[in-house]
Parts: structure tokens; C-alpha cells; sequence
């Protein structure tokens, strides 16, 4: 059996030194707010490249209270529109709903599934106030155009880098003045290239604790004070209140656990380039399509199939198994009714074809050629 992601597997790559940093942690008896968040929160703000991180509870309250913080500051206001991509993971807009802003969908473009930048500029109106961009499967989604738009606009630029721990960006990104007049071109990790970003580390993230875990990066220390006093009930100083927050702490097991793998990300993440490069060169298959270049961390590795259903039943037969990322987008669930009539035939699309293949670092080249030859061996 072929698993999509054995979490045992690969938390055993790194298991002695987890078990001996989750023994430092239990024999500190200090559980939260200690030693091993504020290492960790250190450590991953100099990986990313900002100046500050806060590890929270989980990747919807990294979210939650990044967009919160900014209506804290006055820079959002309930009412105002966020741009999005149309084809994300629910938790992006369920954080701007819970704030009381309102999401304004954007399409993909079908050969990255990232938001189509070419779309946002036609989408500015008079009350959009932020971009959030989501680096949707491990793929970056910032491009100099959006930097661009949002520069001119004065719109926030917000990414949700909740499944590309460690991806990079060749080119020009956001100064912390929300500029382009100092602009970079060396290499650069999404979580950094605009305002603020939030990320997730559930366990099964590129970089995943053995729980649930997130964290906000900013450059923003004024931003980074209140994201801080959000996440900690709204408190800065023990026992005084300035906002009503929440609680929403990342523990110190989770914060050690996070540290150790974090080592490891980069090393991890050219494997999973190695699977999709393999992927990309022997999967040949005229139903199937590919994603067209190895760029990203390939937290997930989309394939897009018209018979997709069938395709997953026949892997399932061949002991392989894949998961769909997502089945239903958005703008047809449940929780957001009024959205159904709403048309995006991109993101319907992907929708309807997407099937994820086994992409991880704990993966053996047997493995990698057995799902090579089974999707190859597909047939309706």
C-alpha cells in the first residue's frame, strides 16, 4: 500500500531528535509562552525573512487575527472587500467572514492554479482595501503585477502560506512601506513578500507539528504587537486588556517539535521536487495534465483528469492512495449559500478534475515508480 502521506513515516525521519526535544520541554515544566515558542518564533522569522513571527494556535487563527489586527489598527474596517482566489481552502475566507469583511472571489489561472493577476486589477473598486493571496498546493502566487496593483491602489497585500513553507519568489516583492521603490530581486520566501502572512503547521504541512500550530509573519512591529495581544486574550501586560482577544497559543511541545523539522524543511522540500520532476518526466498519459514546471515546494502535486473519479478508483486498485484538493470549491458550500449562483468556471474545473498523487519526502523510488506506471496503465 502506497499511503498519501504516512505521517508515521515521516515523523520518524527526524524521531530521536523530536523525542529528546519534547523531553527538554517536559522536564522544563514550563509548557507555554517559554523557551521553545520564542526560539522557534526566531528561528522561522530568519528562515521566512521577516522581522517578526508569532506562533498561534493553528492557521485559521493566524488568519483570523492578522485580519483583526489590521480593523485593530484602523487599517481594515467591517464592510470592507478583500480580494481572493476563487479556488482556495475554505479557512482563507472563513477568516475574512468571521472579521465582518467581505470576500471578493477571484479566478485562477488554470495552468498554476494560482489567482490570475491579469483578473485583480479588473476586481479594484472603491472598496477593495486588501489582496490575499494564497500559495494554493505549495506554488508561489505573487507576481510583480500584484505588487504593482496594490502598490497603486493602496491595497494590503496578505498571503496565506499555510502549504508553501519554504517556497521562494525570483523577483521584485513589497517593501515594508508598501513600495516598490526598494525593490529586491534575490530570491525570496512566500510568508515574506507582503504586509503580513499566515501559516499553518498542521500535521500534514510541509513543515507539520504533531498538532495543530500556525504563526503570522510581518515586518510590521506595531502589526506583530497587536497579532501578539490578539492571540494572548487581548493582553500585552498581565492582567490589563486593550482588545477583546482570544486564546490562541501555540504550545511549547508544538514549538519544539516545529524547531527540530524546521532543519530539515529545505531538504525535505527538494525531495518533493525530485517525486514531481520524476512526475512531470515519465507521467504520459492524454487525459491526464501535468503541472507544467517543478516550481514551488509541492505540498500537494495536482492532476487534472476529465475521467478523475475513475482515475482514482483505478490507483485505489493498485494500492495507491490520492486525495482531492477540494471536491466542492468555495462558492458551492453550504456555509456560504448566497454564493451558489455565482459562475467561476475555472475554479469549477479544477474542482471537478483535480486529483493529488503522493508527493512526500518519505518516499522511496519503488513507490515513485509504481505510481508512475499505474497512472501511465490508467485506461476508461
Amino acid at each position: 500500500m502506497i499511503e498519501y502521506l504516512p505521517l508515521k513515516r515521516i515523523t520518524a525521519m527526524h524521531a530521536a531528535e523530536i523525542r529528546e526535544a519534547l523531553r527538554e520541554v517536559v522536564d522544563s515544566g514550563w509548557y507555554l509562552k517559554g523557551e521553545a515558542t520564542t526560539r522557534f518564533e526566531q528561528h522561522y522569522a530568519q528562515y521566512i525573512g521577516t522581522r517578526h513571527c508569532i506562533a498561534v494556535a493553528n492557521g485559521l487563527d493566524a488568519l483570523t487575527i492578522m485580519l483583526r489586527a489590521y480593523i485593530e489598527l484602523g487599517k481594515l474596517h467591517e464592510g470592507d472587500e478583500v480580494i481572493v482566489p476563487a479556488n482556495t481552502y475554505i479557512a482563507t475566507i472563513l477568516a475574512i467572514t468571521e472579521n465582518r469583511l467581505v470576500p471578493v472571489l477571484v479566478e485562477p489561472r488554470v495552468d498554476t492554479f494560482q489567482i490570475d493577476d491579469l483578473l485583480i486589477e479588473q476586481s479594484v473598486t472603491s472598496r477593495i482595501r486588501a489582496v490575499m493571496i494564497v500559495h494554493l498546493y505549495g506554488r508561489c502566487a505573487f507576481t510583480e503585477r500584484i505588487a504593482d496593483i496594490c502598490c497603486r491602489h493602496d491595497l494590503l497585500l496578505l498571503e496565506d502560506n499555510a502549504q508553501a513553507h519554504g517556497c521562494t519568489f525570483a523577483g521584485a516583492a513589497l517593501s515594508p512601506q508598501s513600495s516598490l521603490s526598494s525593490e529586491v530581486f534575490t530570491r525570496r520566501k512566500t510568508g515574506s513578500l507582503g504586509h503580513a502572512a499566515a501559516h499553518s503547521f498542521y500535521p500534514g504541512k510541509n513543515l507539520g507539528a504533531l498538532g495543530d500550530a500556525g504563526a503570522v509573519t510581518t515586518n510590521d512591529e506595531q502589526l506583530a504587537s497587536v497579532v501578539r495581544s490578539l492571540a494572548n486574550y487581548g493582553s500585552s501586560c498581565k492582567y490589563v486588556f486593550d482588545y477583546v482577544g482570544r486564546n490562541s497559543r501555540i504550545d511549547e511541545l508544538q514549538a519544539a517539535v516545529l524547531d527540530v523539522k524546521l532543519k530539515y524543511l529545505d531538504a525535505d522540500n527538494s525531495r518533493r521536487r525530485e517525486i514531481a520532476s520524476a512526475y512531470i518526466s515519465n507521467l504520459h498519459h492524454p487525459l491526464i495534465i501535468l503541472p507544467c514546471d517543478v516550481d514551488g515546494v509541492f505540498h500537494i502535486f495536482p492532476v487534472l483528469c476529465t475521467q478523475r473519479d475513475k482515475l482514482q478508483q483505478h490507483l485505489s486498485e493498485a494500492n495507491i492512495k490520492t486525495v482531492i484538493h477540494y471536491p466542492i470549491p468555495p462558492h458551492k458550500q453550504n456555509c456560504y449559500s448566497n454564493w451558489h449562483d455565482l459562475c467561476f468556471p475555472i475554479t469549477e474545473r479544477i474542482h471537478e478534475q483535480e486529483l493529488s498523487l503522493p508527493c512526500h519526502q518519505a518516499m522511496t523510488e519503488e513507490e515513485v515508480a509504481s505510481v508512475i506506471n499505474a497512472v501511465n496503465a490508467f485506461s476508461v
